[in-house]
């Protein structure tokens, strides 16, 4: 059964490995880029199986239209995907203002506009998935991505609400999790001068490890990719999907940690309850 997908950030990293193997088994997408001639080489070998268009998800006027515009052109729209995504490496005190909006911009309220563009029209077809391109720090924490967690961390949240709202519609929502994988992400981040105060800090050490190259990328970009094309394949739709051996990891701890310390302060919240109401 051949699909047609909506992909956001095509131009490397798992937006391109999804565009590649989606094409060569047959499947129609749908890129979206700031450069739509980096997919020049897919486009002559597919030829009008790949739809590219030019989008910032920055920039919400041009998202409603270019979601439109893909579904005009192609019909029905099977999977979205948004992939999209910009990195940021700094302490809290090194991140400038304009590298703390453009991440918010993109990672939180471009992945939010991409999907309320799509809804209408995949609610108008009566089906539909949607895979929002998070991490394990959508879940979990590491020192020196304060900002990036902060954008991840909130389109999960939204991506929860938002499962459930569009669940009666047909549509379904998955949260991909990947962890930290050579796809050129690493070396794309955004930094910002460091500040000596955080040099012997955990910030300072993981800034380390990035600038020497011992920053551990345990996970295959390909074998990622093609657990997210099996995903949809399968018919299957959990609402996270983590994958990658530091996420099942790292992840696992913060939960257990989390929920020991709020059973933890079980009688401090219930102490609060109003006398009128019989405490669970």
């Amino acid at each position: 059964m051949t699909r047609t997908w909506f992909i956001t950030g095509t131009s490397s990293g798992f937006g391109r490995l999804l565009t590649e193997r989606l094409l060569a088994r047959g499947d129609r997408v749908a890129a979206t880029l700031r450069r739509p001639e980096a997919l020049d080489d897919l486009r002559a070998e597919h030829g009008d199986r790949l739809r590219t268009a030019r989008l910032d998800v920055t920039d919400t006027a041009q998202v409603g239209q270019v979601v439109a515009d893909a579904f005009a052109d192609l019909g029905e729209i099977d999977v979205i995907v948004n992939n999209a995504g910009y990195g940021v490496f700094a302490s809290v005190e090194e991140a400038t203002d304009e590298q703390i909006r453009r991440v918010i911009d993109t990672n939180l309220l471009g992945s939010i506009h991409v999907i309320r563009a799509a809804l209408p029209h995949l609610r108008a077809q009566g089906h539909g998935r949607i895979l929002q391109v998070s991490t394990a720090g959508g879940q979990t924490t590491y020192p020196g991505f304060a900002y990036y967690h902060a954008s991840k961390w909130g389109i999960e949240g939204f991506c929860e609400t938002a499962a459930q709202e569009i669940a009666p519609f047909g549509i379904a929502l998955t949260i991909v999790e990947p962890g930290a994988t050579p796809t050129g992400f690493g070396t794309a981040l955004d930094t910002a001068p460091p500040m000596p105060e955080y040099a012997a800090t955990p910030a300072g050490e993981i800034r380390q490890a990035l600038t020497d190259g011992t920053f551990v990328l345990p996970n295959a970009p390909e074998k990622i990719a093609q657990a997210m094309i099996d995903l949809v394949d399968s018919g299957a739709a959990p609402l996270r999907l983590p994958l990658g051996s530091d996420t099942y990891h790292d992840v696992r701890a913060d939960l257990m940690a989390r929920l020991t310390e709020h059973d933890g302060q079980r009688d401090a919240a219930l102490s609060v309850v109003s006398d009128e109401t019989e405490a669970p």
